[in-house]
């Protein structure tokens, strides 16, 4: 055995655990691993080709929300893939508006101003908020569309604007592909286009590598001593985590987190009564969760910091 598969295998033997200390957020997985687009920092490689996970229907959904009251889930995330692939996307929407709030992470090519008004019906409509999150990867096509596909940056941005008008405040998220000193920059960048569009307020969340799926390829894949040990969570907050206080819900079953999907260990049962277990950290991708915090939330710690240095440029 190599001096790197040992050093994995002890890792993995030490994993510490995680508990569920309550489901405040729930996911689904609405659009599988389904999208119209072929991102090359996915970090589960979803396209227009992988059917590994498949769409959820507004029945499913609507079975996991009946369940998820008695659990006092505070709000409804979804994802994909591309969830507005999903044809009963906002008659889920419509449906989870009636339990809380709700939060759909996009890519934005779908959005439409028929969408963004049906959008807006809905959250008016509610006494819960709507929340939309536009995947936007640099904030011009040179640097957006290397990663996400020709042609994206500019529909994207459309995409923005239709919900802009529409009187959303969408969350522009962005992996951070640039180094650090040029973050600044890149913020500030980020602004001067959003405002260009009537996004005058423009809220942003930079999101850290995840090194597994294509990011792995793109770049580089995790060390081996890119794991969480034992000695690390001595005097951290594990509330930090995600997979402390959500599950997610796919067409397979519960799933401790969005980033751990296709690990065959994530799968925690087919109910979310199931999914109330300690989860050890046993995966790469939980070392950055570990130094990021909850980074799939709308806001993170280092969210936080991101809001400040936005407001203080406006």
């Amino acid at each position: 055995m190599s001096i790197v598969a040992a050093a994995m295998m002890q890792s993995l033997s030490r994993s510490p655990k995680v508990p569920l200390y309550a489901l405040d957020a729930l996911w689904f997985q609405v659009s599988g691993t389904v999208c119209n687009l072929w991102c090359t920092h996915c970090f589960i490689s979803c396209s227009p080709k992988n059917h590994a996970f498949e769409f959820l229907s507004r029945e499913q959904v609507q079975r996991y929300l009946e369940e998820s009251v008695q659990y006092g889930v505070k709000e409804y995330y979804f994802t994909g893939g591309e969830p507005f692939m999903n044809r009963d996307m906002l008659g889920i929407l419509e449906d989870t508006l009636q339990y809380g709030p709700a939060s759909v992470l996009s890519n934005g090519l779908l959005i439409t101003p028929k969408v963004a008004a049906a959008l807006r019906a809905l959250a008016e409509a509610s006494l819960y908020t709507l929340e939309l999150r536009i995947s936007i990867d640099g904030f011009t096509s040179e640097t957006n569309d290397p990663i996400r596909g020709e042609g994206t940056f500019v529909r994207a941005l459309e995409g923005v604007q239709n919900l802009v008008e529409a009187g959303f405040l969408p969350i522009i998220t962005c992996m951070q592909s640039w180094p650090e000193h040029e973050h600044d920059h890149v913020l500030a960048g980020f602004q001067k286009v959003l405002h260009g569009i009537g996004y005058t307020r423009p809220r942003l969340k930079i999101l850290p590598q995840l090194r597994i799926g294509r990011e792995a390829e793109r770049e580089r894949s995790y060390t081996a001593a890119e794991f969480v040990t034992p000695e690390m969570m001595l005097g951290y907050d594990d509330h930090l985590l995600l997979c402390s206080t959500s599950r997610i819900v796919t067409d397979r079953g519960v799933y401790v987190c969005p980033i751990l999907i296709e690990k065959p260990d994530a799968n925690l049962g087919d109910t979310l009564a199931d999914s109330f277990q300690p989860y050890p950290l046993r995966h790469q991708a939980c070392y950055t969760c570990y130094l990021s915090g909850a980074i799939c939330s709308n806001f993170s710690p280092y969210e936080a910091s991101v809001q400040t240095s936005v407001a203080s440029e406006q």
